[in-house]
């Protein structure tokens, strides 16, 4: 069995297209009919996240941490639990390709490092948009880590110890712990995602925080330019 692992802070909005683009790429031919269980773990939701996500098909986990590390590895835990052999992670902000998941799969090694791409931009300066472009590696052998795009293996992951209790670079942590347990890892731009540039992401730090403040810098310079 596979798994797809959502850490979920009131994302009603959002949730159920993530949930919906998963269920498409559970259907790929290439996975031969395995099933998938996507689990959203819903940490602390006040609003409708959990009813949008039961109904696009997913397991919910209800938790109140607080911390994507500490759901993250709640999820995975729960996806062990049932016998799933390999590990997806996803943000409920993004919506998967349809075959995500058989693209990891097809790399044939211990865990998976895919690549983000972003279809709306609202809010940002123009040339926010250009800098990432111009700077981001898509291509084979890139060196990003994105916990909208990774996988591993169950017995990889165990044996680096899981996620950690981390409120951010909880990914770059896992990476790293797989890393020094000797695991294979593919940095593949085949295994794909969209994912949101939304000013308003649910972490003070990371990728959505790195755009915001690269929006604010480049805003300076062309503050006359806004989407």
């Amino acid at each position: 069995m596979l798994a797809v692992i959502i850490p979920a802070h009131n994302e009603s909005e959002l949730i159920g297209a993530c949930v919906r683009s998963l269920g498409v790429a559970a259907l790929h031919p290439l996975l031969r009919d395995e099933k998938t269980i996507v689990i959203v773990v819903a940490d602390d939701c006040s609003d409708h996240t959990e009813a949008f996500a039961m109904a696009a098909g997913a397991v919910v986990l209800s938790v109140c941490k607080r911390n994507v590390g500490k759901a993250r590895a709640q999820g995975a835990d729960l996806a062990i639990a049932h016998g799933a052999r390999w590990l997806a992670f996803t943000d409920a902000d993004t919506q998967v390709a349809p075959d995500w998941l058989s693209s990891q799969l097809a790399c044939q090694t211990d865990a998976v490092c895919g690549v983000i791409g972003i279809t709306d931009w609202t809010g940002h300066p123009l040339n926010v948009k250009e800098e990432f472009y111009k700077t981001y590696r898509d291509e084979e052998g890139h060196r990003h880590i994105h916990g909208a795009n990774l996988g591993c293996s169950a017995a990889a992951y165990r044996k680096a110890g899981g996620f950690q209790p981390l409120s951010f670079n909880e990914d770059v942590a896992l990476v790293d712990a797989l890393i020094a347990t000797g695991a294979s890892i593919s940095w593949s731009n085949k295994a794909r995602v969209s994912t949101s540039a939304r000013l308003d992401s649910r972490t003070p730090w990371g990728f959505g925080a790195t755009l915001r403040a690269a929006s604010g810098r480049l805003a300076c310079a062309v503050p006359s330019v806004i989407w």
